[in-house]
């Protein structure tokens, strides 16, 4: 009798294993971001649970990209797009939504305050950029943990079975945020100058968010006539620049010269890398030394 029932008891088990093992595994939730930061974003709210695309590569620029035809095919299988409001988006966001009509889109600038982009002091952009929104949120960290919990709703709507996965997820990285948002006051907290030049204005949640000024050197996108040139030189020797920031998208020529000009440096940094946390530390680094 003992044998009869360890024997139907190892049975009962195996066929519980088995019938386990054949239940279907839920599928992750299919995600298209726009820039590489929202790639890391997503990925650590949704965890295991959803499969993040990125239309805007290394070292490729928001400004000028064109998502390619395998992007677009590949489109199909998300379930949400969450926008960010780079360049690209107000060309593409039309033909993106049309490759797959049941895909949320999610504007992960939602309940942020918007700011303008700068322009070089002295220039005259344009009359269609004029006023134009700052895309770089993302370069804030306050905002960043807003946008987090967009995420999370977002995320928790489409797969409720993982709701608290997402919320777990959420609070460990509105901790993490945190405390670089800390470390980052610390850092700047003794700069004695407020201060900073960039080629492209892509600081400027950053500037706000930690009591700086950020000084574009191109004009409305493009490269800067004469008399600007003249202007911003005129400025970094005023401000007393030590150091010019840019980044590898764009062109450093330009840069280069008006630091010749007002013997300053040339440093690159990248608002555009996935590893936001070291990279946004190592910034701050950046600029708490060229702000001394």
């Amino acid at each position: 009798m003992r044998r009869f029932w360890g024997g139907a008891l190892l049975l009962l088990l195996v066929l519980s294993g088995a019938a386990r093992a054949a239940e279907p595994t839920a599928a992750p939730i299919g995600v298209f971001v726009s820039i590489l930061p929202q790639k890391y974003f997503v990925e650590r709210v949704g965890g295991k649970h959803v499969a993040v695309s990125v239309m805007v590569g290394p070292g490729q620029s928001p400004a000028t990209y064109e998502p390619t035809p395998s992007q677009l095919s590949r489109l199909t299988g998300a379930r949400v797009y969450f926008r960010i409001g780079v360049e690209f988006e107000e060309v593409w966001m039309k033909r993106i939504a049309a490759a797959n009509p049941g895909m949320r889109i999610v504007d992960m600038r939602g309940g942020i305050p918007p700011r303008k982009m700068e322009r070089s002091e002295g220039a005259r952009a344009p009359a269609a950029q004029q006023g134009l929104a700052d895309p770089h949120v993302w370069t804030s960290p306050p905002r960043v943990k807003i946008m987090a919990a967009t995420i999370r709703d977002t995320l928790s709507q489409l797969d409720p079975a993982h709701r608290a996965a997402y919320g777990a997820n959420y609070h460990v990285f509105a901790a993490d945020l945190d405390r670089l948002d800390h470390d980052i006051r610390l850092l700047l907290k003794n700069a004695s100058a407020r201060s900073f030049m960039v080629f492209h204005p892509a600081w400027g949640y950053f500037a706000d968010t930690y009591n700086l000024k950020q000084i574009p050197i191109e004009a409305g996108g493009k490269e800067p006539g004469a008399r600007t040139l003249a202007h911003v030189i005129e400025v970094g020797r005023r401000e007393r620049i030590k150091v010019i920031f840019v980044q590898a998208q764009f062109s450093q020529r330009t840069a280069e010269t008006i630091a010749r000009a007002i013997g300053a440096r040339v440093v690159a940094v990248d608002p555009l890398a996935e590893d936001y946390m070291n990279n946004l530390r190592r910034v701050a680094r950046q600029f708490a030394e060229a702000l001394q």
